[in-house]
């Protein structure tokens, strides 16, 4: 028999997306009922989510859960390929519009404790009290702060599952006040320090790594990364204790989305043998967003949430340079509104050079990529990244700092500090600072200026495989230790 896998997230590609994890939740499950997995996932009945299922029904009514009443357990499919999902039909707390996490004026939903609780809680039913006769997981898989309640939720009713929780970023640790722990349904030893207790509040992202049978993070630096006071947020020292079952897997990206060959948003498509299609996508963009029709200035692009752990004030710091030797730049993103600010004075500044946009496109974003030469992530941390494998797929060369799963992504070629590497795909700078920063988009200038070069490197990156298939191997791995671990117990 497979073995059955219940995914846990507060998001899905494209139903619902703040950011990668919407990605993962899509693809994941999808890659492990390719390679033979009983992968499903379950969802909060958001607004995005309820309108994009199929094959909608209702399977169970659950009653009052943590204070709201009328929760219905609903399944359905998902995409093209029809992933079998169980959405949480609870209007009181899921119906509303915009953010799923935030209210219009950027706050936090004050019910989120429950909103997100109830996802945790759900899911632990699911696994242990016959709400499906018919179909109960070996492995729970919690993604992220919003599921962590799923592990403790496991664990208080004895594990009737084995539990991964998977870390995608550290930063957010889902706080509450410690006051509203009693919405929670959970013994007081679960409030302790012992347990979701965190410098007097409450942290779901303590749940999922205090109560987890494994922890994994989005890749394998970043695993090492978080268990320092550096990357930690002050929660290194839980992450250390349990360092026996913290480990490291790649995401991955769906090539079959991002494939410059076949891409509909793409003005032309290309490949890496035929990359004479990639210098239309650049003129298509450069026409499309009001830059100059230059092919000879390197044009560099930034796809992010505009914030401090994305390092795009450092690249507010060094762009003048770059344009001043000849390049262009454009920006999707939004979020912190000084740094918005700022690159909307660039490009007021330069309106033929730089191209700036804080609304989110999807299509924009695939013809960013394409179009551009150069991708820059200058993150300060980055627990995985996806946006650099979609550059390296495209053929436009990333400029990262190494950290997390850019270091694992990115091969630069040799320097003093950098051991040599026969197939170069981008260029990596050491220190969060606009002079490492500045020194790597100069080599990345040169080298992009010198075409035999440019296009050596191109190739080596679009050889590259970050298809799904690698981490769907290595997570059922993981759960088949985690299920024969629970059989010896």
């Amino acid at each position: 028999m497979p073995v059955k896998v219940l995914h846990v997230a507060s998001e899905c590609f494209p139903l619902v997306k703040t950011g990668g994890l919407a990605d993962v939740a899509a693809a994941l499950p999808q890659a492990q009922r390719t390679a033979g997995l009983d992968a499903r996932l379950l969802l909060p009945g958001l607004p995005g989510i309820l309108e994009g299922m199929s094959q909608t029904r209702k399977v169970a009514d659950l009653g009052t859960c943590l204070g709201v009443a009328g929760v219905r357990l609903l399944a359905g499919r998902l995409g093209a390929d029809g992933l079998p999902a169980w959405v949480i039909d609870a209007p009181m707390l899921y119906r509303r519009p915009g953010n799923p996490y935030l209210m219009p004026d950027g706050r936090d939903w004050p019910d989120n404790l429950q909103r997100f609780g109830l996802l945790g809680w759900v899911a632990a039913q699911i696994a242990g009290a016959g709400v499906l006769p018919r179909w109960r997981p070996d492995v729970v898989h919690a993604h992220d702060w919003h599921a962590g309640m799923a592990c403790a939720y496991l664990h208080s009713h004895a594990r009737p599952a084995t539990s991964v929780f998977t870390v995608h970023n550290l930063a957010y640790q889902g706080l509450f006040p410690h006051a509203d722990g009693a919405l929670l349904g959970l013994s007081s030893a679960y409030l302790t320090s012992a347990g979701l207790e965190y410098h007097g509040q409450l942290s779901f992202m303590k749940a999922g790594l205090k109560f987890a049978d494994r922890i994994t993070t989005v890749s394998p630096t970043y695993a090492h990364e978080i268990a320092t006071p550096e990357y930690g947020h002050g929660l290194d020292g839980v992450i250390r204790a349990r360092a026996a079952v913290v480990s490291g897997i790649l995401n991955g990206i769906d090539t079959a989305v991002w494939d410059p060959a076949t891409n509909a948003h793409l003005a032309c498509g290309y490949d890496r043998d035929h990359l004479h299609g990639k210098a239309h996508c650049k003129a298509a963009l450069q026409t499309e967003v009001g830059l100059a029709p230059d092919a000879d200035a390197p044009l560099l692009g930034a796809l992010s949430r505009l914030t401090a752990q994305k390092g795009l004030d450092l690249l507010l710091q060094v762009l003048p340079r770059w344009l001043y030797s000849g390049g262009q730049f454009i920006v999707q993103g939004n979020g912190d509104a000084a740094l918005e600010a700022g690159f909307r004075d660039l490009a007021r500044q330069h309106p033929r050079r730089v191209a700036s946009h804080a609304d989110y496109d999807e299509g924009r974003a695939h013809r960013l990529i394409a179009g551009a030469d150069l991708l820059a992530v200058p993150s300060r941390f980055e627990p995985c990244g996806l946006t650099q494998m979609y550059a390296l797929r495209y053929g436009t060369l990333p400029v990262v700092r190494r950290t997390g799963g850019l270091a694992d992504t990115v091969r630069d070629g040799p320097s003093e500090d950098r051991a040599p590497s026969s197939e170069q795909t981008g260029f990596v700078f050491g220190r969060a600072d606009a002079t490492d920063l500045d020194e790597a988009l100069t080599r990345a200038r040169s080298a992009w200026r010198d075409l035999a070069r440019r296009r050596a490197l191109q190739r080596a990156a679009m050889a590259m495989d970050f298809g799904w298939a690698t981490s769907a191997r290595r997570y059922a791995d993981l759960y088949a230790v985690c299920v024969a671990d629970r059989d010896r117990a």
